[in-house]
């Protein structure tokens, strides 16, 4: 009865104990109302966001989607995240084990003998020694929690735990990211192609035309290496677009955990649907969203808990132990009752003197708490810029991509005029040759202003934390 009502006392005396340390609350943090950005981004604030999209529906395009659903199972990053949660979800394990008293069983033989003729003087010479012994019981060990430590060391390991699950978030929306932006420039690649083909071809009957001419006696030699410089320029432009294409196909299936190869196409840089309307949300949704802001506040909790871990020091720390088991001669005896033995054993730690080491572990631990809160400040602030970057690009890109294609429109036009006039003996081939050569630049700035606007679109979803969940 004795010994029930001393573990209700500890147990009443453990449960109303406190934890030392300051409790989490997370830093407040003045959201601004809208996101900086086209007039058409903002007035969708208050719906939807684009990063909720599932990432399959961002493009509707199917070779996408099988090139990301690939990458998510075999990209070496995601595996490493996965192992580096087990990691941790381990040593959370290990911590909240502490919380709980440990129970090891034990079994020892002994055999020795002592001198007669020792430091004993009682003992008649020659009077054998000889013993040995079987030893089997159970240890019970308890570290009574009064102060909160053990509690601290579980919470700190579990916001490691959990951060490391917003990393494996993080590595997950960096990569979907990451593999549609490289199919996205493989693509534009493959227009650029087509475009130095084209050019190629237009330069080869320009040639041919002004060679034909010569040999009549209308054109000049002058003509001839001029009509020669428009088709070095395409061919050359031809062989670094397939250099760069076998070079993206590499790392497009570095992405995908394979060995270089060529990569399967869908449509065409001009046939991907771009979203006609971009709605950014509300800035404070990013809070909840961005994984980069959940591990930083993950890491803001662990450092928080260290405080406490640091702080509960300064108390002294109680622990309980106890052993029971038998001991005997004869392994027959080892479980009677005269073989019987127990000990309890309660212990107390009071720190005393120790040269300023806790006072500063525990100036440690606050000062890496602050850093804590600053790089969680500094991240949702990178968010905001982030998102309102993306914003701008989309608006000012989609602007100038427009503008280009009424340029290309022009050039194309320009050349087939020029095109016209010199085979009417009107202008020199110099003309042509300006034309096609502003006409084949023309094409190349519309490609890359159509990949670059199809970026901001990615940025933006992975700005807005889309691609995890």
């Amino acid at each position: 009865m004795r010994g029930r009502i001393t573990l209700v006392a500890l147990g009443a005396t453990l449960l109303a104990s406190c934890s030392i340390g300051p409790n989490y609350q997370r830093p407040a943090i003045e959201a601004p109302t809208a996101h900086r950005g086209p007039a058409s981004a903002a007035a969708a604030t208050e719906g939807s966001s684009l990063g909720e999209t599932p990432w399959p529906a961002l493009f509707h395009d199917p070779e996408i989607t099988k090139l990301v659903e690939t990458a998510l199972k075999e990209n070496f990053d995601i595996r490493m995240a996965a192992e580096r949660i087990e990691q941790a979800r381990a040593q959370y394990g290990i911590a909240r084990s502490y919380l709980y008293p440990s129970v090891d069983a034990s079994a020892k033989f002994t055999a020795q003998r002592s001198s007669s003729t020792g430091a004993n003087v009682f003992i008649k010479p020659g009077t054998n020694l000889d013993v040995s012994y079987t030893d089997v019981g159970g240890l019970f060990s308890w570290e009574l929690d009064l102060w909160g430590r053990v509690r601290r060391l579980k919470e700190a390991a579990r916001a490691q735990y959990l951060s490391t699950e917003e990393a494996r978030y993080g590595v997950q929306t960096a990569l979907v990211a990451d593999v549609t932006l490289a199919y996205l420039r493989l693509r534009e690649l493959d227009l650029e192609l087509e475009i130095a083909e084209k050019t190629r071809k237009i330069a080869e009957d320009g040639l041919r035309l002004t060679q034909l001419r010569r040999a009549n006696g209308v054109a000049t030699g002058l003509d001839v290496r001029q009509a020669e410089t428009l088709l070095y320029t395409a061919t050359s432009q031809r062989a670094a677009t397939l250099r760069a294409i076998e070079q993206q196909e590499n790392a497009i299936n570095f992405l995908l955990g394979g060995s270089p190869g060529t990569v399967p196409r869908g449509s065409a840089l001009g046939e991907i649907v771009n979203p006609q309307a971009i709605p950014a949300g509300l800035p404070s949704n990013l809070l909840e969203r961005r994984p980069d802001i959940r591990l930083a506040e993950q890491q803001l909790i662990s450092a928080n808990a260290e405080i406490g871990i640091a702080k509960a020091q300064y108390f002294p720390r109680i622990s309980l132990s106890s052993y029971v088991g038998g001991q005997s001669r004869a392994l027959s005896s080892l479980f009677t009752g005269p073989a019987r033995l127990w000990n309890f054993a309660p212990a107390t730690t009071v720190p005393i003197f120790n040269a300023g080491r806790i006072r500063n572990d525990v100036r440690y631990s606050e000062a890496v708490q602050r850093e804590a809160e600053l790089n969680y400040r500094k991240t949702v602030q990178n968010a905001f810029r982030e998102v309102s970057d993306s914003l701008i690009a989309h608006g000012r890109l989609q602007e100038q991509r427009k503008q280009q294609e009424l340029l290309v429109g022009a050039l194309t036009e320009s050349a087939r005029l020029s095109n016209v006039r010199y085979r009417g003996g009107i202008d020199s081939f110099l003309q042509v040759l300006d034309a096609q050569r502003n006409l084949f630049s023309g094409e190349l700035v519309l490609a890359q202003l159509q990949l670059a606007e199809l970026s901001s679109v990615v940025q933006l979803y992975r700005a807005l934390g889309g691609g995890w969940q």
